[in-house]
C-alpha cells in the first residue's frame, strides 16, 4: 500500500512522545553550542521553490562554523566547485536543514531554519584567518535545535575502524566519472586528485 496521507501515516507509526516530542527547541543552549564547536563536519540540506534537493557535505577544523549568538550561525562557504546548487537554493527559498556530526561520537545535532548568503564583513571577518577565506558565507537564524539519537551510526558502525573498507578495493572518484561520462582520457588517480585538492583546503 502506498501511503498517501498524514493520517495514514500516523496510523502506522503512531506519534512521538516523551523525550522525542519535548527535546526541540527554538535556539541554540550550551550543549547544542558545544556540540557545534567540536564538529569538523556537516551535511547542509536545501530545497528550490520548484522542489529540487540537495544535500551538500560541508569540513573543516573542529569549529569551522562559528555560533554568533543563541539564534545564529555562520558558515564559511569555502571554495568548490562553483555548481552553487546549495546556495542557490538558499537564495531561492531562504531555508535550510543542517546535520552536525563529530567523529567518534554517535548522537548528532539537527538544526532546522531561514538562511541566507552574505558578503558582509562582520561575517567574513571571522574567517579571514583561514587559508582560503570565503567570499561568502551562510547565515543560519535557528529555529529547531534538537539532539538525535545514536541509532543509525550505532546499525551502521560508521566510527569502528572494523566497518571500513579497503580502499584500494574500491573504484576512485576518477574512474566512476570516466565511465558514467563516456571519457577516453585515463582516469586521475586518487593521489593526484587529493593533491590538487589540498591547495583548495
Amino acid at each position: 500500500m502506498k501511503i498517501k496521507s498524514e493520517s495514514q501515516l500516523r496510523e502506522l507509526y503512531g506519534y512521538p512522545k516523551g523525550r522525542a516530542k519535548d527535546k526541540v527547541l527554538n535556539h541554540l543552549e550550551k550543549h547544542a553550542i558545544h556540540f557545534i564547536e567540536t564538529s569538523p563536519f556537516l551535511v547542509m540540506s536545501t530545497s528550490s521553490h520548484d522542489g529540487k534537493q540537495d544535500a551538500s557535505p560541508r569540513g573543516g577544523s573542529s569549529g569551522f562554523v562559528k555560533v554568533m549568538d543563541s539564534k545564529t550561525l555562520v558558515i564559511p562557504d569555502a571554495k568548490g566547485n562553483n555548481r552553487v546548487d546549495s546556495i542557490s537554493n538558499i537564495v531561492e527559498t531562504g531555508t535550510i536543514g543542517v546535520l552536525f556530526l563529530i567523529p567518534g561520537i554517535n548522537e548528532t545535532l539537527r538544526i532546522n531554519g531561514s538562511a541566507y548568503l552574505s558578503t558582509d564583513t562582520a561575517y567574513l571577518d571571522v574567517f579571514t584567518s583561514e587559508k582560503n577565506p570565503p567570499k561568502a558565507c551562510i547565515v543560519i537564524r535557528v529555529e529547531e535545535s534538537f539532539l538525535h539519537c545514536a541509532k543509525a551510526f550505532m546499525r551502521s558502525k560508521l566510527w569502528e575502524g572494523s566497518a571500513q573498507i579497503d580502499r584500494d578495493t574500491f573504484p576512485t572518484i576518477g574512474q566512476m566519472l570516466k565511465d558514467q561520462l563516456g571519457s577516453t582520457e585515463a582516469p586521475e588517480s586518487r593521489e593526484a586528485m587529493e593533491k590538487r585538492y589540498e591547495k583548495d583546503l
